[in-house]
């Protein structure tokens, strides 16, 4: 069996539970004592979410780098912007070997709309510090993020809430 100094997760597809998986691994990173960081490249900073709350508690880095979601931007040349200034600050640390553990939620948003090429974001990961772990999140992931996975889980709906008109909820949903 090959020993390995780190992995690289990747929860992808349209079911609910991508990033609420990737932050049970962030709970469990801190708990062992890790140096734990996040990158999220889509919700902007009005989003106050249970897990940063947590995270906060925890003293863990935290980096909320986008405007929200595509759908809300007045300005889609910014919202691009961001996400690659986004790309920017994760592939820094996953270079730098400062953390054991990095989520990178929503990643896969920034190759599919074309705003970092999926390839760089394959080789950065790859690339990576050997002992730095890495979790990414999001739908529709290319399929160089896949090839770059040692896991990779495909959460697919089976039904939501919100398609009977249920609004997200705190604690729930964020």
């Amino acid at each position: 069996m090959a020993r390995v100094s780190s992995v690289v997760v990747l929860n992808t597809g349209h079911g609910k539970g991508k990033s609420s998986a990737a932050f049970g691994v962030m709970a469990r990173g801190w708990a062992r004592g890790w140096s734990v960081g996040v990158v999220q490249f889509v919700k902007g900073g009005k989003w106050k979410t249970g897990e940063r709350k947590l995270a906060d508690q925890l003293g863990i880095e935290w980096h909320t780098l986008g405007d929200g979601f595509t759908w809300e931007s007045d300005d889609l040349d910014q919202t691009a912007a961001l996400g690659r200034h986004a790309w920017g600050v994760a592939a820094a640390k996953l270079a730098s070997g400062d953390y054991q553990l990095l989520i990178l939620d929503e990643i896969t948003y920034v190759a599919k709309y074309g705003w970092v090429p999926a390839a760089e974001i394959a080789a950065g990961v790859r690339d990576r510090h050997p002992s730095t772990n890495v979790v990414l999140t999001g739908r529709d992931a290319p399929d160089e993020l896949v090839e770059v996975a040692d896991t990779a889980t495909e959460m697919r709906k089976l039904k939501h809430a919100y398609d009977r008109g249920i609004k997200a909820m705190k604690g729930i949903e964020y």
